[in-house]
């Protein structure tokens, strides 16, 4: 896909810009010739994902939170794209109240910050959680929204924030619906681990896997770039079709479990040995989008395939890219 960077792009303000997707986005600003700057408490970014860029950012330390942090790092900005968050469905089912205030109340605080320094556009990380467990795939922006835990109705309640702010201030918005997202810098050792990094991190030290239920639960793998390419469309697509608007941002495939072992093992050139356990409870069996509506409002499609995807990530991770 070829990059049509604006000319003078003007300046971008990441929230959460030390996480897994959040430093992606301040990687691929910065090669867009964007200034950078950067909102993050440290609770869940790390130091090193800023490696590449450190220099040529503009970092600020402090919570999302707080009106007066905000305010100074939203003064001056073109476009804020809001991936700070507590992205932890267990943490939310823990402690509602707590992730409530950074993923609901941190949205409402980011947009009335945008709204009063008179920002352009707020790209939100949404997410596919707020889909639940419905049964029409695959799922539709259009179709029906049943949150099973707080994280998931923070993150819808968010989408309809946005939605109000593009109707009621005039507010340029974008939401888009993040399925499972994965690639280089993705944590095994946090608390909320997706499957592919602690898969892939077991495969390369020789160590099996454990499947929660048969294997056969389905899910939508969606590869960092797409993600970020998804962003950088979503802050300069049209106003006129795109604000306002809710999108899936996923692969439109779907991979069970088990396939998943199965790239991964061709991957690392070795079968990878699979315990079996219990399901989860909670857990949705499957997950799968339809990606025509990002296509049509972003001019945006998914360009890799799972096993592109996972070979970038592997390599990455033998270089100690993950950096646990």
């Amino acid at each position: 896909m070829s990059h049509h960077p604006d000319p003078s792009p003007g300046t971008a303000l990441v929230t959460g810009g030390a996480g897994f997707i959040g430093s992606h986005i301040v990687d691929r600003l910065v090669a867009d010739r964007w200034s950078v700057r950067v909102l993050d408490d440290f609770s869940s970014g790390r130091e090193e994902n800023l490696a590449r860029s450190g220099r040529e950012i503009e970092l600020i330390r402090g919570d999302l939170c707080d009106p007066e942090t905000l305010e100074a790092a939203t003064r001056g900005v073109e476009v804020i794209f809001h991936e700070g968050a507590i992205p932890s469905v267990p943490r939310s089912v823990a402690d509602p109240r707590g992730t409530n205030a950074v993923n609901l109340e941190g949205t409402l605080g980011v947009l009335e910050a945008a709204r009063r320094n008179g920002v352009r556009r707020v790209v939100l990380a949404a997410s596919a959680a707020a889909y639940g467990d419905v049964d029409l795939l695959p799922l539709v922006e259009s179709g029906p929204v049943r949150p099973l835990s707080p994280y998931a109705l923070q993150k819808y309640g968010s989408e309809l924030y946005c939605t109000l702010y593009a109707s009621l201030y005039g507010l340029e918005t974008v939401a888009l619906r993040y399925f499972n997202v994965y690639g280089p810098r993705q944590d095994p050792a946090s608390d909320y681990a997706a499957a592919i990094p602690l898969f892939v991190s077991a495969a390369l030290e020789d160590r099996g896997v454990t499947v929660f239920g048969d294997g056969e639960q389905s899910r939508d793998f969606v590869y960092i770039d797409d993600v970020v390419e998804a962003n950088l469309r979503a802050a300069a697509a049209p106003a006129t079709s795109a604000s306002g608007r809710v999108t899936n941002v996923a692969s439109g495939r779907r991979t069970t479990v088990n396939e998943l072992i199965e790239v991964l093992s061709d991957c690392v050139g070795h079968p990878i040995p699979v315990t079996h356990d219990a399901p989860r409870v909670g857990d949705i069996r499957h997950s799968w989008a339809e990606v025509s509506l990002a296509r049509e409002l972003l001019g945006w499609a998914p360009s890799r395939t799972l096993a592109e995807g996972l070979r970038f990530t592997v390599d990455a991770y033998k270089r100690g890219e993950e950096i646990g």
